[in-house]
């Protein structure tokens, strides 16, 4: 702990020592104090992570004995005998990173600036209920893919954050796979068909709605985006799994149109805007 403390304190002191932060962009970070604070605070916020994972891994048994079960939408025909293996997203599913989130809101300091400090240090915490959850899976023989959106130059340094929390990560083959590797984008779309290949996605965990949809399917204003999670709604619960993320988000994104603005008092007004009293 005061080792984090200490890292904490040099990268105050750089970004502190490296440029000057205006009220107004400080006011900006703070709109996501109340969400950061639930996510670091909230009794609720535990339980609920704790109680979707257990419910995921209550499902467990069924999707590796039926073959005709499968997560992902890019999973064609002749998949009845390939292994089974489950997906989950890394940021705010696996790792818990609301410790950067509330550097930001007392920097002022937007992402991406320090997010790859913060990644170096290694020491998020793992999300409530997800190691339970994986050591199960990986009990009963299934493949374990993380497909995430931090970038490649993180890898070794997510990998060696994970393992120290005791998360199992195969080594036969590339189970890690992050944006920029292999030339891939945001879109996880070409990840999940890859590992579609060779094995039967059975399930899949994550916090934003591209993590289980193709990102121009999810790219709606906030009401389409909705009625696109009903179009789902028999795979919620059982083949996808949602962790609770208020911090940031597509939810947000699609509030501004996905353009986020750079002027607070535009940004106040698109969100009183989307209010429904």
């Amino acid at each position: 702990m005061k080792a984090r403390q200490s890292l904490y304190l040099v990268f105050l002191l750089t970004i502190l020592s490296g440029c000057i932060t205006d009220s107004n962009n400080n006011e900006f970070q703070k709109q996501s104090l109340l969400g950061v604070l639930y996510t670091q605070t909230s009794t609720e916020f535990v339980a609920n992570n704790i109680q979707t994972f257990a419910s995921a891994t209550s499902q467990l048994e069924q999707a590796i004995n039926n073959k005709e079960w499968v997560a992902a939408v890019e999973q064609k025909d002749n998949y009845g005998d390939k292994p089974p293996a489950i997906i989950l997203d890394i940021d705010e599913t696996v790792l818990d990173n609301s410790a950067f989130q509330a550097r930001t809101i007392l920097t002022g300091l937007s992402y991406p600036n320090g997010w790859i400090d913060w990644g170096n240090e290694g020491e998020a915490p793992a999300v409530a209920g997800v190691k339970d959850f994986l050591l199960e899976a990986q009990s009963k023989g299934v493949k374990i893919f993380y497909v995430t959106n931090r970038v490649a130059e993180l890898e070794e340094a997510t990998r060696k954050n994970m393992l120290e929390l005791g998360l199992p990560l195969d080594t036969d083959r590339d189970v890690l796979m992050m944006k920029g590797e292999s030339g891939w984008g945001s879109d996880k779309t070409k990840r999940r068909s890859l590992i579609a290949n060779d094995y039967r996605i059975v399930m899949i965990v994550g916090d934003q709605l591209n993590d289980f949809l193709p990102r121009a399917e999810t790219a709606l204003e906030p009401n389409e985006r909705k009625l696109l999670a009903l179009k789902y709604k028999d795979m919620w619960g059982t083949k996808w799994f949602m962790i609770t993320n208020p911090m940031y988000g597509g939810w947000e994104a699609a509030i501004y149109d996905f353009d986020y603005p750079t002027d607070e008092t535009i940004a106040t007004e698109l969100r009183i805007k989307n209010l429904k009293p």
